[in-house]
């Protein structure tokens, strides 16, 4: 009995130094990321006479709830939503697309020179968006498109290099078997990339949607430069005409943040598992 109970404690002991220690690390850095979120959450229902006080308060007493409504009706928050939706819900959508089919044809079709053209396409990754940023917008221009949605989401059914490196890798996790026999039944390779690959790819394409969703929800330079028209912007410029108009209104400028940040936070907990799945696929065969 006395060797059972030592055993126990044994066994106790070895979790504690190496799991107990190992949670307790992830924690304190999980709670160290949190806390800027929550000091925005805090801000946002607090009065005025308690946003610079020392120390600190965390916790707002009273709670103003009206400063969430006083902010949507400072900025047209739905309009500049409808917008942001109108350009992310689209360009995710061509992104999808257009990178996994690309992304196929790196992966699961030879042809000369395929190797080679791949590294050209992560060679962009190189280039900085400062860079093709004057000649994209002549290129626009030219075209007509400035003060338009088109050059904030035609470009996404182009592809994106990161977004095709993503999903050659899981790509090349599926065994090619799987396409040769598809293919002694008869089935193109259009068919192939249709019916059997794009449904065995939902966590890669999953990581590659969500990625998309947060860079054009949150993209600011973008819509900065090709829109024109103040009833076209979207809720990052929105957010910025709010700081520019009523800086000093900081209880309702952290309230609309909180707003715009909301929803990406809530999509990225859904989608966690799926998300981690996805990113531990892709990396598991160069």
């Amino acid at each position: 009995m006395a060797d059972t109970v030592d055993n126990r404690l044994a066994k106790r002991r070895r979790w504690f130094w190496d799991k107990g220690i190992y949670y307790a690390l992830l924690s304190a850095i999980g709670v160290l990321f949190a806390l800027p979120f929550v000091w925005l959450i805090s801000t946002s229902l607090k009065a005025d006479h308690q946003l610079f006080v020392m120390p600190p308060i965390w916790i707002p007493d009273p709670v103003k709830w009206s400063n969430y409504r006083d902010a949507l009706n400072y900025i047209p928050f739905w309009l500049y939503l409808k917008n942001t939706l109108i350009i992310t819900v689209p360009s995710t959508i061509g992104m999808l697309l257009s990178s996994s089919l690309v992304a196929y044809g790196f992966s699961r079709v030879q042809w000369p020179g395929r190797d080679i053209v791949f590294i050209l396409v992560l060679a962009t990754m190189m280039l900085p968006y400062q860079v093709t940023m004057i000649p994209l917008f002549i290129v626009f221009r030219n075209l007509g498109w400035i003060g338009t949605f088109k050059p904030l989401v035609i470009p996404a059914f182009f592809g994106g290099p990161f977004d095709i490196f993503l999903l050659r890798q899981f790509y090349l996790t599926l065994p090619m078997e799987i396409s040769d026999a598809a293919k002694i039944d008869g089935c193109s390779e259009f068919g192939i990339y249709a019916k059997i690959i794009l449904p065995l790819s939902k966590p890669a394409l999953s990581t590659v949607a969500l990625f998309s969703i947060m860079a054009y929800w949150n993209d600011f330079l973008a819509p900065l430069i090709y829109l024109e028209d103040d009833t076209k912007y979207t809720l990052a410029l929105g957010l910025q005409q709010f700081q520019r108009q009523f800086g000093m209104e900081w209880a309702m400028l952290m309230a609309t943040s909180v707003v715009i940040t909301l929803p990406i936070i809530i999509l990225f907990f859904l989608t966690q598992k799926t998300f981690v799945q996805g990113i531990a696929l892709t990396g598991m065969k160069g």
